[in-house]
């Protein structure tokens, strides 16, 4: 017995290493947490998000300290260039004041080094600057939210998408093998005499209708994987393994219920819109700064040696600068009236987004509704279509109804269970519709991972 199951034990081993290892199942959960960090639109804001968020230090050169560092080398003949040097150099002399070694020097080099501290204190201009780079950088956080909401959205209808024609194709390979079955029997009766040739063709050309129906299902099937894998980021792994059915009527109604008691929030896009606004007018509020003064401080310590950088005794300058350009070609005027007519581009953009949003949320209540009642027919209409397909089978094998009536009753049942795995679809579309139209993530029917 024991060397039997080390038999068995090795026979498993080497069908392992044979056999190809299976893609694990993708639940709708695992292609959201992909989509999240590699869709493509989700990438695209994210790093759009981060530049924004980098640009809003740019305005900090005019508020914080700047330090920098200089050095360089110089040799000139110029006279006072001469002079200056010598004198910065601390060289200077009784001879360097004899009227020709003034008017023709020699050729002196220094090396010039200097440390440099900047503070600015009053730059009205740049205090604004900033408040609009960090209303831009919420903008586009917003907007980056509001692309990972509708990623989700996409994932979903496209994850259920390729679901769907599974399904399809499952019931489209029952319904051929029905009706191959019927194409055998009626060519069966035929040779008995029991029913027409033309009942025999018949049943051929309608078996030759689903054959159709049934390669275009298998071919839809391999474009909804491509269509998921792209959606997720990922177009390059398509053997994705997934549910075989959709999750069942009552398990969607019931979220239908769930969806429908949940309070509207503020949508991620309004809320971009909103910032934008705040941003462009701060922008506007910074353009009329333009025309307000400027005072900067500065300290430096300086070092001149004809030797090398930072050689010889340094010396300090300390100072205050105000400046101010009420007219500078009429270029600030400009700003202005561009970053005004910018305020109201935001503002217009706010209002619509405002608008937007309150459209979509009565359409996607209203879509819910259709498609709740669209799933109800199409369940009545899979009961009504089974009976009557039943009934008609019975007249057939009774010799009460010819081949046709038969073949259209397994067609209207294979079309109305095609209609229902539709409905269901479609529900489930308009729940993710209505969750990111009232300010939620589609990621929530993630859920159904447990309850199919």
């Amino acid at each position: 017995m024991p060397r039997v199951l080390m038999a068995c034990v090795l026979a498993g081993s080497a069908l392992a290493t044979v056999l190809p290892a299976q893609p694990a199942p993708l639940r709708l959960a695992d292609a959201l947490d992909r989509a999240a960090s590699q869709g493509f639109a989700n990438r695209t804001a994210t790093a759009g998000a981060a530049a924004e968020r980098a640009g809003a230090l740019a305005p900090l050169r005019g508020i914080l300290p700047g330090a920098r560092v200089e050095a360089g080398y110089v040799r000139t003949t110029d006279p006072i260039g001469v002079f200056g040097t010598n004198l910065r150099q601390r060289r200077i002399a009784a001879a360097d004041f004899d009227p020709v070694r003034l008017n023709d020097p020699a050729a002196v080099g220094n090396h010039g080094a200097a440390l440099v501290l900047e503070q600015p204190l009053f730059n009205a201009d740049a205090w604004r600057a900033r408040r609009a780079a960090g209303k831009a950088a919420d903008a586009a956080n917003d907007a980056a939210a509001w692309a990972r909401t509708n990623t989700a959205s996409q994932v979903v209808r496209a994850w259920y998408g390729a679901v769907l024609a599974n399904v399809r194709t499952r019931a489209l390979d029952t319904a051929l093998a029905s009706v191959n079955a019927h194409v055998r029997q009626a060519r069966a009766m035929e040779r008995n005499g029991m029913v027409t040739p033309s009942d025999a063709m018949l049943a051929s050309v309608r078996a030759g209708e689903v054959e159709v129906m049934h390669l275009e299902a298998v071919a839809a099937v391999s474009l909804a994987h491509r269509g998921l894998a792209t959606a997720i980021g990922q177009p390059a792994e398509t053997s994705f393994v997934l549910p075989a059915t959709l999750p069942a009527a009552g398990t969607l109604r019931a979220l239908a219920t769930e969806v429908a008691a949940m309070t509207q929030v503020e949508r991620a896009d309004v809320a971009a819109a909103q910032a934008g606004v705040a941003a462009a007018t701060s922008n506007a509020d910074r353009a009329r700064a333009l025309l307000l003064p400027r005072v900067n401080s500065f300290a430096r310590l300086d070092w001149n040696s004809p030797d090398a950088p930072f050689g010889g005794r340094n010396n300090w300058t300390v100072g205050v600068m105000a400046s101010w350009s009420p007219f500078s070609g009429a270029s600030e005027l400009g700003e202005r009236r561009v970053a005004t007519a910018r305020a109201e581009a935001a503002h217009a953009m706010r209002d619509g987004a405002v608008a937007q949003a309150a459209l979509e949320q009565a359409q996607t209540l209203s879509a819910v509704e259709v498609a709740l009642a669209r799933l109800a027919i199409a369940e009545r209409g899979v009961g009504q279509a089974t009976a009557a397909h039943r009934l008609v089978a019975r007249k057939y094998e009774g010799g009460l109804a010819a081949i046709p009536e038969l073949l259209a009753a397994s067609t209207a049942e294979m079309q109305a269970q095609l209609a229902e795995a539709a409905a269901r679809y479609a529900l489930i579309v308009a729940l993710a519709d209505r969750l990111q139209a009232t300010g939620h993530n589609p990621a929530w029917l993630s859920r159904l991972d447990t309850l199919q």
